[in-house]
């Protein structure tokens, strides 16, 4: 796969390539644009048949807060990788390592797509910072900032920044 910044949106196998998560926990359905280093757009589309609609819930299908936010992150980690260069392998991990000023402004459901806006803040000693906004028809559901740190699987004990 190309990393160049020519190639300005990524379809699911591309993004596959470059995240762990399969079915039911890959959140993110398609990059619309990325800039490195900078910014990355990505959308999920948000279906009855999601397998959490079942508990969450069932007179009012509601997408968990905590899998909107992991949206972001998987978001926020195309983001790196792509700013990197790299395609993870399989001994590659991202770690939340903290979540700041999340705030929730409205529910999303059954038939939503939700725009998901990931802006790198900073980055230092191997911690990425983001500003992360997901949004539904222009209005702002959820947003907050992200920590976030890129391991191999036998570096996971380590404390973050070590």
């Amino acid at each position: 796969m190309t990393t160049t910044t020519e190639n300005k949106t990524l379809d699911i196998c591309q993004i596959k390539a470059l995240l762990p998560h399969r079915y039911p926990l890959l959140l993110v359905d398609r990059v619309l644009t990325w800039e490195a280093n900078k910014s990355i757009t990505a959308i999920k589309n948000v279906t009855v048949n999601e397998e959490f609609f079942n508990g969450h819930f069932p007179h009012k299908p509601v997408m968990p807060g905590v899998l909107m936010i992991e949206a972001l992150a998987q978001t926020a980690a195309i983001l790196s990788f792509l700013t990197m260069g790299v395609q993870p392998d399989e001994n590659s991990v991202v770690y939340f390592v903290g979540i700041d000023n999340a705030r929730f402004k409205r529910p999303v459901g059954p038939g939503d797509q939700l725009k998901m806006d990931v802006e790198i803040l900073r980055v230092s000693r191997g911690i990425w910072k983001y500003k992360a906004v997901g949004s539904v028809d222009g209005a702002v559901a959820l947003e907050a900032e992200l920590m976030c740190t890129i391991r191999a699987t036998d570096d996971a004990s380590k404390a973050a920044g070590q």
